[in-house]
């Protein structure tokens, strides 16, 4: 099964890379520690006033790190957890239906040569990442 399983995570990058899909993994951890910390400095440097401009700041900064970080699904697949790579291959796997094939090859040729299996692959693959990531994802033109 491990075999089929990184036949299927070959299969998703080749999609990925030619459908030139990127995804923004939501860091909000991130932007809320930065958010705490510039309220807090606020709070020490200006009392209540500065908590106030603190957090705004903090706020501002924090969206701002956050922000815009899209990087290409194939490197996004290639970080995914042992648990977050058998999601993914039980969700491709059930778009795939009693499909056999002998390796990722002649997988990624029998998808790719077929519009709707492609097009029921592509979509198992955006419902993991925006439902199981919380990743928001933008197709190049």
């Amino acid at each position: 099964m491990a075999s089929r399983m990184e036949d299927v995570m070959r299969l998703c990058c080749e999609i990925s890379a030619h459908d030139k899909i990127k995804v923004a993994v939501k860091k909000s951890t991130k932007g809320a520690m930065v958010v705490g910390g510039c309220a807090l400095v606020g709070g020490l440097l200006g009392g209540p006033p500065g908590i106030a401009v603190g957090g705004v700041f903090g706020g501002l900064l924090g969206a701002w790190l956050t922000s815009g970080q899209f990087r290409p699904l194939p490197q996004i697949l290639n970080e995914l957890t042992s648990n977050q790579q058998q999601m993914l291959y039980i969700s491709v796997k059930a778009a795939l239906g009693n499909l056999d094939w002998t390796d990722a090859a002649q997988l990624i040729a029998i998808v790719m040569g077929n519009a709707t299996l492609q097009q029921q692959v592509t979509k198992a693959l955006h419902n993991f990442i925006t439902n199981k990531l919380r990743a928001e994802v933008r197709y190049q033109d």
